[in-house]
């Protein structure tokens, strides 16, 4: 259905990459991650008077709330001005300009920022992989690896948001207060909101379809995805009595990443406009 030059992508986002690392992006947000899963790693299970590392799965349950607060803040922040910047700059008439088409424009600037985010999420975990391989054996850097990969996801599904927020507004600030406030309704709105109205329903609001409600947050879908496949923690956090088990299937919820990901890209696709 779409004509798409790949080459032209591949260089729009070779370019859109090494930009990136050029100006140290992707170094100084491995570092940051590197050092919050280290303190959390060590430190998560303080509360409980003990430090140091426990397990495969309270290492994992501890970086948890670390990528739902960071990842999705920093992958908006990066992603916002991705196209509203160009325009603001006057660039943008002249990039289209050239042979290539919005699509391949958009797909190129997407996928250099996608690349720079991946690498600076698997590199600011790598420290603790290691940690965690001589500590547990191969054996339980399973987890740990599904615990990476779902983190790119949900980095991935937060700057194709950002995408489409860059090119449905025509300035970079009210583009920079949308990503913001996206992050709001994601992160901390969207679940106070399901939690209020669990409480004052008494337990009776939405019953089993609950559950489904929260395929409507991609944050949420993080959560269930990384704590409902460790036993340990799904007892823990009761998670048995509000997921139902349809919804512990890794690749059901992988695919909802994957959708999450490229509906905005879709949009931003049909909205681009120079």
């Amino acid at each position: 259905m779409w004509n798409i030059e790949w080459q032209q992508v591949v260089t729009l986002a070779g370019k859109e990459f090494r930009d990136r690392m050029r100006n140290r992006w992707v170094l100084a947000v491995a570092l940051v991650f590197t050092v919050f899963s280290l303190v959390i790693t060590y430190f998560g299970g303080a509360q409980q008077g003990q430090v140091g590392l426990r397990s495969i799965e309270f290492t994992i349950a501890s970086l948890v709330s670390l990528v739902i607060y960071l990842i999705p803040l920093i992958a908006l922040l990066l992603g916002f001005d991705a196209i509203v910047g160009e325009r603001e700059r006057g660039s943008l008439d002249l990039l289209l300009a050239l042979p290539i088409t919005r699509l391949e424009l958009l797909l190129g600037k997407y996928l250099g920022l996608a690349a720079a985010l991946t690498l600076s999420t698997v590199g600011g975990f790598a420290l603790d992989a290691v940690l965690l391989f001589r500590q547990f054996g191969a054996a339980g850097l399973y987890h740990y690896g599904g615990f990476v990969l779902s983190s790119v996801l949900l980095g991935l599904v937060f700057l194709s948001l950002a995408v489409l927020l860059s090119v449905v507004t025509r300035e970079r600030t009210r583009a920079s207060g949308l990503a913001i406030a996206l992050w709001f309704g994601f992160v901390l709105v969207f679940d106070l909101l399901m939690l209020g109205l669990l409480v004052a329903s008494g337990g009776e609001f939405g019953g089993a379809a609950l559950a489904y409600v929260l395929l409507l947050n991609p944050t949420d879908i993080f959560r269930i995805l990384n704590i409902f496949s460790l036993d340990q923690m799904r007892t823990l956090y009761g998670l048995t009595s509000i997921v139902p088990p349809v919804l512990a299937s890794p690749w059901l919820m992988g695919s909802a990443m994957l959708v999450w990901i490229a509906l905005p890209l879709t949009l931003a696709s049909w909205r681009f406009r120079p």
